[in-house]
């Protein structure tokens, strides 16, 4: 019976009422008393007792029970002046978050998730003070913050139960772990071992896969400079070159001793600690410790230097619109394609009527050698063909890269020179427009000789396109430094399909005939679900800075001037995302990594289906010959002359740019604005075909604008102005 009273003290107790936060310190503060001196009577530290006052946490049982008690007899020597200060009489309700709603689905919040108590080793778990018979508690508690906050986006695992509490979390050192929405957890754990345990039996932690036949994400636990204290990480990674824990570190001895796993990585600023999955359940957590240097500030700005919420609340909406972090945001890139095409589903073996791994059409389904053209020099094919001093040819390599062109001071016209100002304008995230519908290759190339050129067929071609003139104030659409080809070279198939549309449309004399070719029949528009991902997580995120699709051009660019300051968390994920974008792409084709690496020695990437340096190439090409198309048709559009037949040189008067670097094109203006740059109908719409002002991938936005004289010095000193009309070195700007 003592049994039954008890339980019924302890669920009375676990409700106690409890005055405002606010009250909670002026009746502490109205006796004289330190938070030292409550932490020392109610055993717990000062910095709990701290939380208890700002409303960052409540209390639990049984010191909520006690210091409900301290605060009702302090309440009744100081009654508050007014009656709002008081204490509410009913018990305080478990704490929940709003989650925004999506059309057309059920309204989600949280909802207290069921916890799992498990006996605590000392040696692995802080120490709290307990009652001899004190109720069940379970070690991960539902707390809520000093400003609740509603997630950035909604998201499955926030009504996934499995997930209740979000992809994340951010440990500091008290033991708090803040999650999205503006939860924070208690977690005991101060081991490495028993963080990972705890994870995954208690944070209910993680998100669900992106595809039917992906992967769960795995749960993520970013560690701040205390919590890596805490947990007996060092402050700084000795081994600078490699940035990895020693074998022989204390913290990795734990992890094998509790028989856990390191990846091939070892334990770095970001780690994955697992043990091989059985019954096809996976236990594994991934960690990123920002003391160091997770998250590099060329992606992430300085979210690392955030309070733990602002991280995670960074962190965490990135996590719902692009994927949980797993790396650097180049890393994420190539994983998000992978979580949205995996390469294998489950299929049925006829013969055994078992379920077995099958390819998943579409995808990229196991590794694939390059063809040698489309290989880096380190490659073991093209070490094969060459000494390692060789500097190969275009007609060796297949050379597609991204703009990086100045026209020459002496080809500026008498008008341009009259003109005040050079604007730059820069594509939204021009590679994820250019992988939009492209189709590239899904297996192995295959080697053709005397081939048809087919702009259907993805592949590397060795053509002659040195015969396509065009005006020399623009650059050539074949080569990233814009000069014209002297002879035959490689091109990817987009490169060389816009060369036959130029011959098409200028009715130029020039006839394709291919030498040779790598072509690949197997293909597919295997970017798209990673397009359409991305390009909603780019506009989500715009639409949260103010900027929103159907704004006119001059509400565009108001914007624009100060999207950046009106959330600087939004614009951390902002610079986040367009990394990923541009690094995803960078890693199809990731070149050897090292200090132990020898020249033409396989690398570890070759040995994944997504190191495809060849779908890098047609994604750069396409990016390339989109940007020259829309130089052309603006420079069409600005000219009095009709569009010319049997070559392509333009009038005096089209409006042709003198710089370009990647997506950022830099023209010679009357006015500061891309408005008074760029062309436009009678109604006033864009000119077809030519540059656009707005958010979406593909269209433009205003990059910087100069003096005139700025731009033509630049010019004369051999420097880029389309690298510095932003004001900053666009390489160093993340741009």
């Amino acid at each position: 019976m003592s049994e039954l009273f008890d339980a019924v003290d302890a669920l009375i107790a676990s409700a106690s009422p409890l005055p405002a936060p606010a009250e909670r310190e002026r009746l502490r503060k109205a006796h004289g008393l330190t938070q030292e001196q409550v932490a020392n009577a109610l055993k717990v530290r000062r910095a709990t007792v701290v939380s208890w006052e700002n409303g960052k946490t409540d209390p639990r049982p049984p010191q909520r029970e006690a210091y409900a008690r301290l605060l009702a007899q302090l309440a009744e020597l100081y009654p508050a002046a007014t009656a709002e200060s008081a204490s509410d009489a009913t018990p305080v309700p478990p704490p929940t978050a709003s989650v925004p709603r999506v059309p057309g689905a059920p309204e989600a919040t949280f909802e207290p998730a069921p916890v799992a108590s498990r006996a605590l080793a000392s040696s692995n778990y802080r120490k709290t003070p307990v009652r001899s018979a004190p109720p069940a508690a379970p070690p991960a508690i539902r707390r809520p913050a000093l400003k609740k906050t509603a997630p950035r986006s909604s998201s499955a695992a926030l009504t996934d139960p499995r997930f209740a509490h979000g992809p994340l979390g951010v440990l500091d050192g008290d033991g708090s772990l803040y999650c999205v929405g503006g939860l924070v957890l208690d977690c005991l754990a101060t081991t490495i071992p028993a963080l990972v345990d705890w994870t995954l039996t208690e944070a209910h932690l993680g998100a669900p896969r992106l595809h039917p036949f992906g992967k769960d994400a795995d749960p993520l636990i970013v560690l701040t400079g205390a919590a890596a204290e805490l947990l007996g990480l060092p402050e700084r990674l000795e081994d600078r070159r490699g940035l990895r824990l020693p074998e022989d570190h204390k913290v990795v001895k734990q992890i094998t001793k509790a028989n856990w796993k390191l990846t091939r990585r070892d334990f770095g600023p970001w780690a994955r600690i697992y043990r091989p999955a059985t019954g096809g359940h996976r236990q594994c957590v991934q960690f990123a410790v920002l003391p160091w240097g997770a998250l590099d500030a060329r992606s992430w700005g300085h979210t690392d230097q955030l309070d733990p919420a602002g991280i995670a609340d960074v962190l965490g909406t990135y996590a719902m619109r692009v994927i949980t972090p797993r790396g650097s945001t180049a890393v994420s890139g190539l994983e998000t394609m992978t979580a949205l095409r995996p390469p294998t589903r489950a299929v049925r073996n006829e013969d055994t009527g078992s379920w077995v791994s099958g390819p998943l059409p579409g995808s990229l389904t196991y590794p694939v050698d390059p063809a040698p053209v489309e290989a880096p020099d380190e490659h073991p094919a093209v070490a094969a063909l060459y000494p390692r001093t060789h500097q190969r040819t275009p007609g060796e390599v297949l050379d597609e890269e991204a703009y990086e062109w100045t026209r020459d001071p002496q080809l500026l016209t008498d008008a341009e020179c009259t003109r005040s100002f050079a604007v730059g304008i820069d594509v939204n995230t021009a590679f994820l427009a250019a992988a939009n519908r492209l189709v590239v290759g899904l297996g192995a190339p295959v080697h053709v000789t005397r081939p048809v050129f087919d702009k259907k067929t993805p592949g590397s071609w060795l053509v002659d396109l040195s015969g396509i003139e065009l005006d020399p104030r623009l650059p050539s659409p074949f080569t990233p430094h814009g000069t014209r080809p002297e002879g035959p070279a490689w091109y990817a198939t987009p490169t060389v399909a816009y060369a036959a549309e130029l011959i098409d449309t200028y009715q130029l004399p020039v006839t394709l005939r291919p030498l040779e070719a790598w072509v690949r029949t197997e293909s597919g528009a295997y970017l798209d679900p990673w397009y359409k991902h991305l390009a909603e997580a780019y506009k989500q995120t715009m639409a949260d800075l103010g900027v929103v699709t159907g704004m006119t051009e001059a509400e565009f660019l108001t914007a624009m001037e100060t999207h950046k300051q009106t959330d600087p968390r939004m614009a951390a994920v902002l610079s986040a995302i367009k990394s990923t974008v541009k690094g995803g792409i960078g890693k199809l084709r990731e070149r050897p990594q090292g200090t132990g690496y020898k020249f033409g020695e396989r690398w570890p990437a070759l040995e994944r289906p997504t190191w495809r340096p060849d779908i890098r190439a047609a994604v750069i090409s396409a990016a390339r010959v989109n940007m020259h198309r829309k130089l052309l048709k603006t420079a069409l559009a600005t000219q009095q002359a009709p569009a010319p037949t049997g070559h392509v040189m333009l009038g005096e008067d089209a409006l042709l740019p003198i710089a370009i670097l990647s997506d950022c094109a830099v023209y010679l203006s009357d006015g500061p604005s891309p408005l008074d740059v760029l062309p436009h109908t009678a109604d006033g719409k864009p000119a077809p075909g030519t540059f656009r002002l707005g958010v979406s991938p593909g269209m433009v936005k205003h990059e910087g604008t100069q003096e005139l004289l700025w731009a033509v010095q630049m010019l004369d000193e051999g420097h880029n102005p389309a690298r510095h009309v932003k004001g900053t070195d666009a390489a160093i700007d993340g741009e």
